[in-house]
């Protein structure tokens, strides 16, 4: 049974720390006296809580309402604290549990953290001592966690170096993303499916001076916008059916780092007008909220669409789309880089050759030409999937013809470095060589390609759609989206 000391009832401003406020806790104790009146003290202190009558009780909740910390009683009848800190830690590994226990029962304490148990407390329960335990018990949480997060990145190479490319267009980009990632300025970054938008965002977050912060994604596309609304700015409880708690969005989940809205060109006009009010004013309120909520988060978005037409066709805001535009980043199709597409391959290999516990050294040469000669329409998500397949059925030390997919050796008749064979071409196809050539050289610019070659850019890009579209026809499976 626990107890809350009277005498300690009342407290000094200021005691919980500032980055325990909000925080979710879950209190466990069979005693329903005790365990009402520490949550209304911890939710006057600012947390947000919920309350468990056993162990057994407990369990759905830690599910339902994924707290920040768990505080238990040892004692209690069915499945007593230790247990249900155990069961806690294999729902929720970064849980922190503090434990309750008779006063003077030291050895059951120091058990308990020996079991994991970050801190604990005697009963009767000093709510000071309270407050002060929990709020350092989710510090060191926190302090854990990015610690985790620092070594995570020391160990990874470099971000703008897990993107493959050495082609003119991929040196422009880099050349970019190094000039853009130390300002605060929102960025959008625009290109077709599969050609890395995702891995720029993370470069542009992991090169800024918000590095050490959260880099947080969101696919706009996947939600419904009630659920889409939710998920950025977060909801009070009971705002909605289902909303049995308050809950943090991304925006706030994102505070001191980067938030990364994926497939911006697909939210509703509602969700614009707040997005553009945050951009405006760094500010919002939860769904069903009133309090205003201040944090300080850069976007950086991306999509797919054409957002400028979009805008002259009245399904984006204008204002929205220059605060969204002010660093524009367009990724270029694989098919205007093809001198990276053996360096991709070679790297998609690597990886999934150790996958696979296969030894494949590498690519025969007339393989991997066509591989380059391939139009890709998927781009380098289509690129990766075909790797992927190539390693699974080889059976030999290198990757072959043969372990390519139809599409891919549908495209043969080249020479061995890729340049069409005369005789043996057709004009088309010394066209499709020299197009796309020419858009490497010029780092993806259809204006200078078109200046160079003498033509308009306009057939140009007609050009690129066709031989994307061609190459899809021949893949059944589609693009790799």
């Amino acid at each position: 049974m626990t107890n809350v000391a009277p005498e300690t009832t009342t407290r000094s401003e200021g005691s919980v720390r500032g980055g325990s406020r909000g925080a979710r806790v879950l209190i466990v104790d069979d005693e329903a006296n005790a365990r009402t009146a520490l949550a209304e003290l911890l939710r006057d202190d600012g947390f947000s809580v919920e309350t468990a009558a056993d162990g057994f009780k407990a369990l759905p909740k830690l599910e339902e309402f994924a707290p920040d910390l768990l505080l238990t009683d040892l004692k209690m009848p069915g499945m007593d604290g230790m247990e249900l800190m155990r069961k806690a830690r294999e729902l929720l590994p970064d849980l922190v549990s503090v434990v309750m226990t008779a006063h003077g029962a030291v050895e059951t304490a120091v058990t308990a953290m020996r079991q994991g148990a970050a801190d604990y407390l005697n009963k009767p329960i000093n709510v000071d001592e309270l407050v002060i335990v929990i709020g350092r018990a989710l510090e060191a949480r926190k302090l854990q966690k990015e610690a985790g997060q620092l070594r995570e990145r020391l160990s990874e190479r470099n971000r703008i170096e897990s993107i493959v490319g050495s082609s003119p267009p991929m040196l422009k980009i880099f050349e970019t993303i190094l000039q853009v990632a130390p300002s605060r300025a929102s960025v959008l970054i625009t290109g077709e499916s599969g050609t890395g938008k995702e891995l720029v965002a993370a470069a542009v977050h992991e090169h800024s001076n918000r590095a050490a912060g959260p880099f947080v994604k969101l696919h706009c596309a996947a939600l419904a916008e009630s659920l889409l609304e939710s998920e950025l700015f977060g909801h009070e409880k009971g705002s909605f059916t289902g909303a049995q708690t308050r809950r943090d969005g991304r925006f706030q989940q994102a505070d001191g780092g980067t938030l990364f809205l994926d497939e911006i060109g697909e939210i509703s006009p509602a969700i614009q007008v707040k997005l553009l009010r945050f951009l405006q004013e760094r500010e919002f309120e939860r769904v069903g909220g009133n309090q205003t909520v201040k944090v300080d988060v850069r976007v950086v978005a991306a999509t797919n669409r054409d957002l400028a037409t979009a805008v002259k066709e009245g399904k984006f805001r204008e204002d929205l789309f220059y605060r969204l535009n002010v660093v524009s980043i367009e990724m270029p199709p694989l098919r205007a880089r093809p001198s990276d597409v053996p360096l991709l391959a070679m790297k998609f290999l690597q990886k999934y050759s150790a996958e696979n516990e296969k030894k494949i050294d590498g690519f025969a040469q007339d393989a991997l030409s066509m591989l380059s000669q391939y139009a890709w329409p998927g781009n380098v998500r289509e690129l990766e999937n075909a790797i992927e397949r190539a390693v699974v059925v080889c059976r030999g030390s290198e990757i072959g013809i043969a372990d390519l997919a139809p599409q891919i050796t549908a495209n043969a008749g080249r020479s061995v470095d890729g340049m069409p064979q005369i005789p043996g071409s057709s004009l088309a196809e010394l066209e499709r060589y020299a197009i796309l050539r020419t858009l490497e050289h010029t780092g993806g610019s259809t204006s200078r390609a078109a200046e160079m070659l003498g033509i308009s850019a306009r057939t140009i890009q007609y050009r690129l759609h066709e031989y994307g579209g061609a190459a899809a026809k021949t893949n059944g499976e589609g693009s790799g989206k």
